[in-house]
């Protein structure tokens, strides 16, 4: 076991705060790189070093040479790579190990298993693992796919056999639409993945998205801190994500457990990763991906089991075995995730950017706000349009909305629209309260959400304009108040 005193993390942003966290509470040094646009960012000042990456400001995080030439230079012994960029890029993590730095995150072997959707699906079903029928083997012929969607049946849906986020995927109803949908497809895996190369398989009609957070270390070690419901969706992006999922019957949950952790103790994985399925209405399970990095929506998941992923994560790459069994893990309540994106909702989610001109969040207990943002910061255009993360938590799922209904009633950032109305809207939705949706929720819901409400910020602005005029009136007419 190699103790780790030094973390290069390559990534910007709430995650990249994250793990400098993570790091001083385990007492280990960090450095944060980033791009010229990034110069204010509050990780810069927070790292105990930092290094700037001059050039083109997306490529100043993907240019792993460099990166690993400043983690040399400033005697960093690991490399953490967040989440994006290259947290599961393979060549990466086989740099940094030739290079004698420890790459924080699974072997380069299983990034590039699960980072190839075709292989990892065959994969997981040698070990036993439920997937959807279609393709073994990526696609790039129109007319092949055409025929393979043929004998699958209709609805099918095509996805970019090297990337994932949503990027590259479409759903196909009639044959008639196949060859516009795979090109369509194709060209958008080309243009972000570099590849447009598609798998083709069996689309599940309103199915809710529920994925495993595994944990496993270097001995064979493997376990689950339970599931993550991220059913809510706009067109395969993730906006909300529970813990524990509040409509799961415990027979699909234990069946869930058990396929996850099994599998990846078969594979011989380590480290943390996020196992993705689909349920049909009638529960049937279905393996979509694995994600061989630390997910966005992680929060919610130390929430209720008080394990700190991040930290454990860092621990199992120095050699550390796991510190817990898995009947020693707790879980408590309800947990709720919203990504706090900047993007206007009126006018068909456009991202924006602007300076944060007024920044109020939320407190109290059971409320946490992951977020680099800061009243005066300007935020890029260059890049994701998440800009935090509002996790709330309850011992039951009533007090867990009723609670992240009130947190979101008093978060306000004002400088540039952000998707804030739109939460708001979806807790006080009733199928929401009830904990009814699956993946289409944001579909059916868009047209009857007005996304107009008024801030309640008017109306203590007014009340403090109030309060002045009174205290004005008592000064001007020398009135003396007694209690």
């Amino acid at each position: 076991m190699k103790k780790i005193k030094k973390v290069l993390i390559a990534n910007r942003g709430e995650i990249a705060l994250r793990i400098i966290r993570a790091c001083k509470e385990l007492e280990i040094k960090s450095v944060a790189v980033f791009s010229e646009v990034d110069v204010e960012g509050i990780w810069v000042r927070k790292a105990d070093e930092c290094y700037p990456i001059l050039g083109d400001v997306v490529q100043a995080y993907l240019d792993y040479e460099k990166i690993i030439s400043i983690a040399k230079k400033s005697d960093c012994d690991a490399i953490h790579p967040g989440y994006g960029f290259l947290s599961e890029n393979a060549d990466f993590a086989r740099a940094c190990e030739e290079n004698g730095i420890i790459f924080i995150g699974p072997k380069p072997e299983h990034i590039e298993l699960f980072g190839d959707k075709m292989a990892s699906k065959v994969a997981m079903k040698k070990v036993g693992v439920p997937v959807l029928e279609g393709t073994d083997e990526p696609i790039i012929d129109i007319e092949e796919g055409a025929k393979i969607a043929k004998q699958i049946g209709f609805p099918v849906i095509i996805k970019a056999a090297f990337g994932g986020g949503g990027r590259g995927m479409r759903i196909v109803r009639e044959e008639k639409d196949f060859k516009e949908l795979f090109e369509s497809a194709s060209n958008e895996a080309k243009k972000y993945f570099g590849r447009g190369e598609a798998f083709i398989e069996k689309y599940v009609e309103n199915p809710r998205h529920i994925e495993i957070q595994v944990i496993a270390d270097k001995y064979g070690n493997v376990l689950h801190l339970g599931e993550r419901d991220c059913s809510i969706q706009r067109r395969h992006q993730k906006v909300i994500e529970i813990a524990p999922s509040p409509r799961l019957n415990n027979e699909a949950r234990k069946e869930l457990y058990r396929i996850a952790t099994k599998a990846m103790f078969k594979l011989g994985y380590e480290s943390v990763g996020t196992v993705e399925f689909l349920l049909d209405p009638d529960d049937n399970i279905y393996f979509i991906e694995m994600n061989t990095r630390v997910q966005v929506e992680h929060p919610v998941t130390e929430t209720i089991t008080g394990v700190d992923i991040i930290q454990r994560m860092i621990q199992i790459a120095e050699g550390s075995r796991m510190i817990f069994l898995q009947e020693e893990i707790n879980f408590r309540g309800y947990s709720i995730e919203f990504r706090i994106n900047a993007e206007n909702p009126l006018k068909g989610f456009m991202p924006s950017v602007g300076t944060v001109e007024r920044y109020l969040t939320p407190g109290g207990p059971g409320v946490r706000l992951d977020s680099a943002l800061y009243t005066g910061y300007k935020v890029p255009p260059n890049y994701d349009s998440m800009v935090g993360k509002l996790i709330v938590w309850a011992l039951d799922w009533e007090g867990c909305v009723k609670k992240a209904t009130r947190a979101l009633d008093e978060f306000y950032i004002e400088g540039f629209p952000t998707n804030i109305p739109l939460h708001r809207e979806i807790v006080r939705d009733q199928d929401f309260k009830d904990g009814i949706f699956t993946t289409n929720y944001l579909d059916k819901k868009m047209d009857i959400f007005t996304l107009h409400s008024k801030d309640n910020i008017e109306e203590e602005e007014s009340k403090v304009e109030n309060v002045k005029k009174l205290i004005a009136t008592i000064n001007s007419k020398n009135i003396t108040t007694r209690h």
